[in-house]
């Protein structure tokens, strides 16, 4: 869901306005200038809000204000207000800030601007993946999902989904995301199934169904906000469960024998969008390049766990700040990144099954 938060800190969500947008038949009839604006001297981002705003506005916005003389006014729209407004040709924002996966749907509704990739200097050479650079968007930090655990509850620590499933060598009750607050955790059924890291697109969603069977018993609660399963390793009333990482750090640092594992971590990034029919394109240009530069990305990292999409960024961070990104070089060996391809065709009906399967 567009606009959830890690404890103080806001991570853009992917299901939030997702019926409304697909519900619209397109943006294409908009009217709205597409003009550089190259004399403006303010851009509206739209974004989350709360900390992570304040995280941006002191790693990104301030400097890049310091820099350009360009000032950068913040507000907080969901992706179905944007398209809206961009199908009555009259888009409020410059530039979005917001999960791959809402550009991804707002890109087939014809609701943005196609990205001219060789406008951004610091993209260049910077070996930012792929699937970090679509037609559509721009890719910035990454955040991730994963398992966090007891250490005073489990007699050894649970080191894969297997593990997690595995109720009998690791006893104690479960808790795992409703589809309510986001996309499914299927790729965690089937990874404890025994699927292979990279053989998990497409998703088998019968097999991934017939693994959350297993363990539906044991779940003592399907959270249905990002707060809730913290609460719930807090209070000792589960032994493990699924939650976004930067939520098991703040436990670890209130002194909770709490640990996480970033083995299976699924990964989504965050990016930049520009709305179509846009008025400032050149300065929304001008702040993309400006946030992918390393030292930027490295400055951002340290306010919040989202990991850096350009690998130089890395070079400037500490080992401490390492650990709890998924994007450092040894947890991008064990997660993987979400299909945003996949869960754009599939996710109305899979969320659809999984409301049917919870409440049997």
């Amino acid at each position: 869901m567009e606009g959830n938060r890690i404890g103080r800190r806001t991570v853009l969500r992917t299901a939030g306005a997702v019926a409304a947008a697909t519900a619209l038949a397109g943006c294409g009839t908009a009217t709205g200038s597409s003009s550089s604006g190259g004399g403006r001297k303010r851009i509206v981002v739209s974004n989350s809000g709360g900390a992570y705003n304040d995280a941006l506005t002191k790693a990104i916005y301030e400097p890049f204000t310091k820099e350009t003389g360009i000032t950068v006014t913040t507000v907080n729209y969901q992706s179905a207000q944007v398209i809206a407004q961009v199908r009555q040709g009259r888009p409020q924002v410059d530039l979005m800030d917001n999960s791959l996966l809402i550009f991804q749907k707002m890109a087939r509704l014809d609701c943005l601007e196609p990205v001219d990739h060789d406008r951004l200097k610091s993209a260049k050479g910077a070996g930012i993946a792929v699937h970090n650079l679509p037609e559509y968007a721009v890719g910035k930090n990454v955040w991730a999902s994963l398992m966090a655990y007891r250490t005073d509850s489990l007699k050894r620590a649970p080191k894969s989904w297997a593990d997690f499933w595995n109720t009998d060598a690791f006893k104690g009750p479960r808790s795992l995301q409703s589809a309510e607050v986001d996309l499914p955790e299927l790729e965690f059924a089937l990874l404890a199934d025994g699927v292979p890291l990279d053989k998990l697109y497409p998703l088998d969603v019968d097999r991934a169904f017939k693994a959350m069977s297993r363990i539906r018993g044991d779940v003592k609660k399907f959270w249905n906000t990002g707060a809730l399963p913290a609460v719930l390793l807090g209070r000792k009333e589960v032994v493990a469960t699924s939650l976004w990482a930067g939520r098991a750090d703040e436990l670890i640092k209130q002194g909770q024998p709490v640990a996480y594992q970033w083995n299976g971590a699924r990964r989504m990034t965050n990016g930049w969008g520009i709305p179509k029919g846009a008025d400032n394109t050149d300065a929304a240009y001008k702040l993309i390049d400006f946030s992918l530069r390393p030292e930027v990305q490295a400055a951002f990292a340290k306010l919040y766990p989202g990991g850096p999409v350009v690998p130089g960024a890395v070079k400037l961070l500490s080992e401490d700040v390492l650990a709890t990104l998924p994007t450092s070089p040894q947890n991008l060996k064990t997660g993987f990144d979400a299909d945003v391809a996949w869960w754009d065709k599939n996710q109305e009906a899979v969320t659809k099954r999984w409301q049917e399967w919870a409440d049997a």
